[in-house]
């Protein structure tokens, strides 16, 4: 079961969430066909935007996570709501690159370094709250604890990994955000910085102990206490009403030229790869209802 953990410690003075999200990994690399690197990719700003969407107080909000290093994956979009329940994709799910001398995925090189991460977050104001912050490493965890740092002023730590195995499924995958608190003690980044520093590999973490040993290791010699868990999945929100809304804001000349090739068109969603077909009754239905609507063309 795929879930998010939190917890404080050194009363209060650190919050620490961790997720364990291998089935919504697996449900991606399903979806989009990925190739390892890609999966780790992917899979890894899945991670991060479902532990930074759980973050959020209102209950209709939304966080997109976005990155675009300028690397062969192309962007990377994942999309999380305030529960931590995510969706994404990546633009060349199919990349692959070779592995890194140290034997490991290179994902650094897949995505790139001369970008932008954009975090947007929508709250149900008239606009979505936008900021941005350079890419370090293309690695991503570095990258969001950067962002975390340089954007919100929040001194963080953030791991994450993917486990892709043999045959290309995915055997563990999660990862963790650590922060300090306002007027925390400063001795408190030493002893959080040396347990990052010496714990085991977060990917054989997951597999071979649980997500809850995380916090055994990163917390290690202070006192902490569990807050609460939720369940998260992979939830893509597509459905044929907003399809069909997403149709109504194309140029009408252009709906009209879909009208007269007289056969079905077919939409597929860029999170789940579900498609949706209309034909060219639907379509003149949508472009009847537009017009009946006086609905103005984009850019008015």
């Amino acid at each position: 079961m795929d879930r998010i953990i939190r917890a404080t410690a050194a009363d209060g003075s650190i919050k620490m969430a961790v997720i364990n999200a291998r089935d919504i990994v697996q449900r991606a690399h399903e979806i989009h066909g990925s190739s390892p690197t890609a999966s780790a990719a992917l899979g890894r700003s899945l991670c991060a935007a479902s532990l930074m969407g759980d973050m959020m107080k209102e209950e209709e909000a939304s966080l997109t996570l976005r990155i675009n290093g300028g690397g062969p994956l192309g962007s990377i979009v994942a999309v999380s709501d305030s529960g931590g329940n995510v969706r994404g994709y990546v633009d060349n799910p199919t990349v692959e690159l070779p592995l890194r001398s140290d034997g490991k995925l290179d994902v650094g090189g897949a995505v790139g370094r001369d970008g932008m991460l954009t975090v947007s977050r929508d709250i149900g104001l008239k606009e979505p709250y936008i900021s941005s912050t350079q890419l370090i490493s293309g690695e991503i965890a570095e990258d969001i604890t950067s962002y975390l740092l340089e954007s919100e002023q929040v001194p963080s730590a953030c791991a994450l990994g993917v486990l892709v195995d043999t045959d290309l499924s995915i055997k563990a995958a999660g990862g963790f955000i650590v922060q300090l608190m306002p007027g925390a003690d400063s001795a408190l980044i030493d002893t959080l910085e040396e347990n990052i520093f010496t714990m085991d590999q977060l990917t054989t973490i997951l597999s071979e102990d649980g997500e809850e040993e995380l916090f055994r290791q990163v917390l290690k010699g202070l006192e902490y206490h569990l807050v609460g868990q939720k369940s998260v999945e992979y939830r893509c929100y597509c459905s044929r009403e907003r399809v069909e809304e997403a149709l109504s804001c194309i140029e009408p000349e252009e709906l009209e030229d879909m009208i007269a090739q007289g056969q079905d068109i077919s939409v597929s969603c860029q999170f789940c790869d579900k498609v949706y077909s209309f034909s060219p009754g639907e379509l003149r239905g949508i472009a009847e209802r537009k017009s009946g609507e006086g609905s103005p063309s984009r850019g008015d």
